[in-house]
């Protein structure tokens, strides 16, 4: 149990810099452009989450058919989801629209992929797993920052707001409970699966919420792709020098 404890206290660093993210947005006045950046900003370090962290991982299982199957069910999971969250919106009405209430089911599908690698990565090591968590903190302060901007922007009330923030912790703890309990008797494979559909669901964030919800703030704008190129450049970086083998 004490060693639990351990990884939840990891899994709290990604949450709070997520909930920084959040307060910033809170207290800086959010802009256009601004949102446009930290939206691709995000999008960069969702990027470099499936290609640098869980793809390279789940390509040396086998069979690669299952690891295939695995990121095309993730992908089509999220565009299920997207349907039905619209259909509601249409059906019932909400404010500002579908967009930021998919952006925050990405954002905790996101946290809860951050989750699951600090409670496997506790598993292995100790030192692991808090180097897992401290490498998410700086790819979760952007991430939060436009989740909670897009909803200001739509006229979401400040205390819903600050309930959603502080919502996003649930998903990461249950990652890293998940991580811990589970999967630490799981084979390698199931491990693999598992992190492969969250990749699935990442990518196809990417590309039906996060850059399109970007480019509809500011459609042109050539800090947009350093911002891209940044967050994934971060992220790359912290995987590469906080490894532990």
């Amino acid at each position: 149990m004490n060693e639990y404890l351990v990884v939840l206290a990891f899994a709290a660093l990604p949450a709070l810099g997520n909930f920084a993210g959040g307060a910033l947005a809170e207290f800086v006045p959010v802009s256009r452009l601004m949102l446009n950046l930290a939206l691709y900003s995000a999008a960069g370090v969702v990027v470099a989450v499936v290609a640098v962290e869980l793809m390279p991982r789940a390509l040396e299982a086998d069979p690669a058919w299952a690891i295939v199957l695995a990121f095309v069910l993730g992908g089509v999971f999220y565009v299920a989801v997207d349907w039905a969250i619209q259909r509601l919106n249409d059906r019932y009405g909400g404010e500002g629209g579908a967009g930021p209430w998919v952006i925050f089911f990405g954002v905790s599908v996101d946290l809860f992929s951050d989750g699951i690698m600090v409670g496997t990565g506790s598993t292995v090591a100790v030192g692991l797993g808090l180097l897992l968590a401290l490498g998410q903190v700086p790819s979760d302060i952007p991430e939060g920052f436009a989740t909670v901007a897009n909803f200001r922007r739509r006229g979401v009330p400040r205390s819903r707001r600050l309930l959603l923030s502080a919502a996003f912790a649930a998903p990461i703890f249950l990652g890293a409970t998940l991580g811990y309990w589970l999967m630490r008797d799981a084979s390698e494979l199931n491990k693999l699966l598992l992190l492969t559909f969250t990749a699935g669901v990442l990518s196809t964030l990417v590309v039906e919420e996060l850059v399109p919800e970007a480019v509809e703030e500011v459609p042109e704008s050539p800090l947009s792709s350093l911002a891209f190129i940044g967050g994934f450049a971060l992220f790359a970086l912290l995987s590469t020098y906080l490894e532990v083998e």
